[in-house]
């Protein structure tokens, strides 16, 4: 079983972030700049307190006649996280995405964050891992 460790170790442990305070607008244009889809919201203090999305913002700001200038994200963040630890399993990822309906895991190691994994993540990793199961099924069946 791999742990989320594995994988943040590949793709790295970067996490780009906002502010409580900052603007819906500051929010949107860091997805943009950095072609994400998804912002970890964290304190002045470094502590995770929110998540927000595109989808959050489709559903919180457009469809409810707000402006995403004036807007803070702490006002349309999501504040009730499921996180998981780098020793959590993939497949237990997997279990809790599917369960909340959601695409990012914050992941924390003694409340800290230390990483982020999308649903993206999980699948190309469980790909690899059949393709490499595959390759070495077949070397097996050949010698």
């Amino acid at each position: 079983m791999t742990a989320i460790n594995e994988i943040l170790n590949n793709k790295g442990h970067k996490v780009w972030s906002v502010r409580p305070d900052d603007s819906v607008y500051h929010a949107l244009e860091k997805l943009a700049e950095k072609g994400i889809g998804a912002l970890c919201v964290v304190n002045d203090a470094g502590q995770l307190v929110g998540f927000f999305s595109e989808r959050d913002y489709a559903r919180k700001v457009i469809l409810k006649g707000k402006d995403s200038v004036n807007t803070p994200v702490a006002d349309i963040m999501a504040t009730e996280l499921v996180t998981v630890t780098p020793d959590t399993g993939v497949d237990e990822c997997m279990n809790l995405m599917t369960d909340h309906k959601i695409r990012h895991l914050p992941v924390l190691d003694n409340g800290q964050l230390v990483g982020l994994v999308s649903i993206g993540d999980l699948v190309k990793h469980i790909i690899a891992h059949q393709e490499q199961t595959i390759s070495q099924l077949e070397q097996y069946i050949i010698s």
